[in-house]
């Protein structure tokens, strides 16, 4: 088989790419999984916090409004300062959604920094050096021109 010996560049690259990726992938897991516990908590501390008037602390909804909304709603808080907060609590949960597009583009760019530009560097670099060595070891072509035999040769002759 003529693959499995003249190209054994290309196995030898596909191993490093593929022992490659696994220190990516480690990398890549552990920046998710701590971002991501930051922006979760980010979040329910944002879901949590409640803005109440004097008047609405004054009545007691300080004690019921507690938690994330759906908490707070199951509590008995009033409807009031469930609809004032609404905006602050959609505005924390687009920042969650904001963050997560963030990371997962962050994450893209690393991927292609860290494993593609360099496979692609290590693949093209591999396909020069197997050119230059293919070239070095062909003999050189010996290109002759077809010579005239002596006692052939054509003249004109002009009247």
């Amino acid at each position: 088989m003529a693959w499995k010996h003249k190209n054994r560049w290309f196995r030898r690259w596909l191993v490093t790419i593929t022992f490659w990726f696994v220190p990516v992938l480690i990398v890549a897991v552990n920046e998710v999984r701590e971002e991501m516990a930051y922006n979760n908590a980010d979040l329910q501390k944002s879901l949590s916090t409640w803005e109440l008037t004097d008047a609405q602390r004054a009545a007691g909804a300080a004690s019921r409004c507690r938690g994330t909304p759906d908490e707070a709603r199951a509590a008995g808080c009033p409807a009031g300062v469930l609809t004032a907060n609404a905006a602050k609590h959609q505005e924390a949960l687009d920042e969650y959604a904001h963050r997560k597009a963030t990371l997962a583009d962050y994450l893209w760019h690393a991927f292609v920094g860290y494993w593609i530009v360099p496979a692609v560097f290590l693949l093209a670099l591999g396909i020069l050096i197997g050119g230059i060595r293919r070239a070095l070891r062909r003999p050189p072509r010996v290109t002759s021109i077809p010579s005239a035999a002596p006692g052939k040769v054509k003249t004109t002759t002009h009247s």
